[in-house]
């Protein structure tokens, strides 16, 4: 939906309020025309159901709300004496529509006094759970959301088995912009294995300001832009378009920012003609080939010693290990070891990499130099280059594209240029051999970045048992890429206590 049918849809819901309880504001002591005004209307409403003014942020907060207009039907009709069982079922399942009948049918008396305490056990505990659900929801949705590491593309600087908390404020909230979905699960329904969410209507892109902009380097999590897949590892052949906010997350490091001009030689990246400089706690690594002449290296050697967690013995009795360049230096004076390898693969078309041209000569270790969108620039579009920006022109910015030969058409209109309309970015896997990142399937736009991993509150390894499973050393660290581990045990246990006290003491008070 457009700004424009979205204000439309909501002075659609203006005039269907208004109608269906002008006669229940009157009988409330307030005055007709309080009820057509928008938002203020909903601040009578508060009023008169006797609950704080603050609900009304509620109402316009997207998911949250749909929990939040059930209950203020059922406040609005119990405010005249509509209290029965069959009076709330009533209201919910005809989505509010049963207020019109109460409204025009019923000779109701406003009740100024009532008893807002539930009358049953049943009824204050599912008044607790949906509040606890709306309270989790805004934490996830607008300030922290849990997220676990579930691929090596990051390994050594995240692992597979990591719970994160991903900060959302940091680079600023994503308005949800499916707003029919359950909360606290993504795409998919636990067990049921169906969609969570309406793919219509869908809200308009917008991000409430952040603390700070995505820089290069930055671990970030992001919407993964070309997934059409319906649960992320489960089913990969049955294809669903998905909105933005639903396609899977992603946890990739952005090595480049709009504007950026990106290069890859023998596996290191340059950006604008200079050798990045990664954070001093990046892991990057690749493939090596160690050569021992049919010897066998330990497993607990290769673990402990070189901080190999990928990799192993190849037919020929070489070992192929995935290192970092120190690690490989380490590993090359092994008296077992008599030579060492990087595999890089010299200039030639793997066939996969983006944008899928041949005759450009680039792999996943020898790439670009590609030019990364900046929102407001421009570029020239020919038949040439138009394969580095026919998704973004398409897909990302919603442009309708006609080829005709040598003749480009956007939106009807011939074209030899193209503006972009917001920022990309180039997210890659510090695993640089095991990582299916842009250099496979391009930029990552602007309204797909989730948010910043800032701490890891669990972690666990899926090769140990008992509580070696647990990495102790990770638990409850921040994730930064200088100085030291930030170790948070601590601070944690003290707000653990001090939560702790605090509920003792406000619950003795009460």
């Amino acid at each position: 939906m457009t700004v424009t049918q979205w204000l439309i849809f909501i002075l659609i819901i203006q005039v269907v309020h208004f109608l269906g309880t002008w006669k229940l504001y009157v009988k409330a002591g307030r005055k007709a025309w309080e009820a057509a005004i928008p938002i203020y209307n909903a601040i009578v409403l508060m009023q008169i159901i006797n609950r704080p003014k603050w609900w009304v942020i509620l109402l316009f907060i997207p998911v949250v709300n749909i929990f939040m207009f059930p209950i203020i039907w059922i406040e609005t009709i119990r405010s005249f004496g509509k209290n029965s069982t069959t009076d709330t079922i009533l209201v919910i399942i005809t989505l509010g529509l049963y207020i019109y009948y109460v409204n025009y049918m019923l000779d109701v008396t406003y009740i100024e006094d009532r008893s807002l305490v539930p009358r049953t056990n049943g009824g204050e505990w599912v008044s607790s759970i949906v509040f606890a659900i709306i309270a989790a929801t805004l934490v996830h949705t607008y300030f922290m959301q849990p997220y676990t590491i579930p691929t090596s593309s990051l390994e050594k600087s995240l692992l597979v088995g990591d719970f994160l908390f991903v900060s959302k404020f940091h680079y600023g909230a994503r308005m949800p912009m499916t707003p029919l979905a359950l909360p606290m699960v993504h795409d998919t329904i636990p067990l049921l294995k169906v969609k969570s969410y309406l793919k219509k209507p869908q809200i308009p892109y917008f991000r409430l300001p952040g603390i700070q902009k995505v820089k290069r380097n930055d671990i970030v999590v992001f919407s993964w832009p070309v997934d059409t897949v319906q649960q992320f590892f489960k089913r990969p052949d049955r294809k669903i378009r998905k909105p933005i906010d639903k396609k899977s997350n992603y946890v990739k490091r952005c090595v480049a920012i709009a504007g950026d001009s990106l290069e890859i030689r023998d596996g290191y990246i340059f950006i604008n003609g200079k050798r990045t400089k990664l954070p001093d706690r990046a892991k990057p690594q690749y493939h090596f080939i160690a050569d021992t002449k049919g010897k066998k290296l330990s497993p607990t050697t290769l673990r402990k010693r070189y901080n190999v967690r990928e990799g192993g013995m190849l037919q020929d009795g070489r070992y192929l290990l995935n290192l970092t360049d120190k690690e490989a230096a380490l590993v090359a004076k092994n008296p077992d070891v008599k030579s060492i390898i990087k595999k890089i693969d010299s200039a030639g078309n793997d066939g996969h990499v983006f944008p899928n041209i041949p005759s450009l000569g680039w792999n996943k270790d020898n790439y670009g130099p590609i030019y990364i969108p900046e929102e407001g620039k421009t570029v020239q579009l020919n038949t040439k280059t138009l394969p580095f920006y026919k998704r973004i022109i398409v897909e990302y910015e919603k442009n309708n594209l006609i080829v005709n030969g040598d003749e480009i058409l956007i939106n009807g209109k011939e074209a030899d240029s193209y503006t972009f309309k917001q920022n990309y970015y180039w997210m890659m896997g510090d695993n640089r051999h095991n990582s299916l990142d842009s250099r496979y399937w391009g930029f990552v736009p602007e309204d797909h970045i989730v948010g910043k991993p800032t701490f890891i509150w669990m972690s666990l390894n899926q090769h140990a048992s008992g509580l070696n499973k647990f990495r102790w050393d990770r638990i409850m660290t921040g994730i930064s890429d200088q100085g030291k581990k930030n170790d948070h045990k601590i601070l944690v246990a003290f707000l653990i206590l001090l939560a702790i006290g605090a509920n003792y003491y406000f619950k003795k008070k009460k």
